[in-house]
C-alpha cells in the first residue's frame, strides 16, 4: 500500500429503489464528522447506483486523490443489524439493471481476472472486531450488483488497496452515529494492519 499517502477515501451510495436514505452514505458522512485523527485526511464520495457513473467516480478518485486505500460502503437491505466485511470482488455476472436501466455489456465489470482479493486482510479485521463484541461477519461474496461492481473496479484500479463493507439499513438501534463509530473502528484496524505489515 502507499503508506506515504495520508488520505483515506470512503464511498457510500445514494438513493435507490425504496431506499431514499441510504445507510451507507449516512455512515460515510458520520465518519467524516468523527475523523480518523489529525494524521489522516478523510475524503468521502457519494456514488450513484449506476454502473458507469460509479466506475468513473472511482477511477477519478484513484487518479486524483492518491489514497492509501479506499473503503467502500454499501447497503445490505436484508441485514438485521449485522456489518458484513467483504474480502474480494468478482468480475462477471452483473445482470441486474441500475437506476438508469443500464446493465454492463456482457454482464462484466471490465477486462481482468475473474476475482480480485483485497490486500487488506478482512478476516483479521473481523476477528478483532468480534473480540470487541460487535455483530460482524466475514464474507467472500459481495453480490452481483453495484456493491460488487464498485469493489472490483476499485481493487483493479487501486492495485488491491480497497475494502468493502456492507452495512444494515438504519433503524432506531442502528443509527448513522452507530455505523459511523463502527466504521471508524474498522478503518483504525485497517490502518494498524498497514503500519504493522508495511503494505
Amino acid at each position: 500500500m502507499d503508506v506515504s499517502s495520508n488520505t483515506v477515501v470512503v464511498t457510500g451510495f445514494g438513493a435507490f429503489r425504496q431506499y431514499l436514505v441510504n445507510s451507507s452514505w449516512e455512515a460515510a458522512k458520520e465518519l467524516l464528522k468523527l475523523g480518523l485523527g489529525k494524521d489522516v485526511n478523510v475524503h468521502i464520495i457519494e456514488l450513484p447506483v449506476a454502473y458507469q457513473k460509479a466506475k468513473e467516480k472511482i477511477c477519478k478518485a484513484w487518479a486524483t486523490l492518491n489514497p492509501q486505500f479506499m473503503i467502500h460502503l454499501g447497503l445490505a437491505a436484508t441485514s438485521k443489524g449485522t456489518i458484513i466485511l467483504e474480502q474480494c470482488g468478482k468480475n462477471k455476472g452483473y445482470k441486474d439493471t441500475d437506476v438508469c436501466g443500464f446493465c454492463p455489456e456482457d454482464n462484466c465489470c471490465l477486462e481482468g481476472p475473474e476475482r480480485i482479493e483485497s490486500i487488506i486482510n478482512m478476516k483479521r479485521v473481523w476477528k478483532n472486531l468480534r473480540m470487541e463484541g460487535l455483530d460482524v461477519i466475514f464474507s467472500r461474496d459481495a453480490g452481483r450488483y453495484l456493491c460488487d461492481y464498485v469493489y472490483y473496479t476499485s481493487l483493479y484500479y487501486g492495485n488491491r488497496r480497497a475494502a468493502f463493507i456492507h452495512v444494515p439499513p438504519l433503524t432506531k438501534l442502528v443509527t448513522a452515529e452507530f455505523l459511523g463509530n463502527v466504521l471508524q473502528k474498522i478503518i483504525f484496524e485497517v490502518l494498524e494492519q498497514c503500519r504493522s505489515e508495511n503494505v
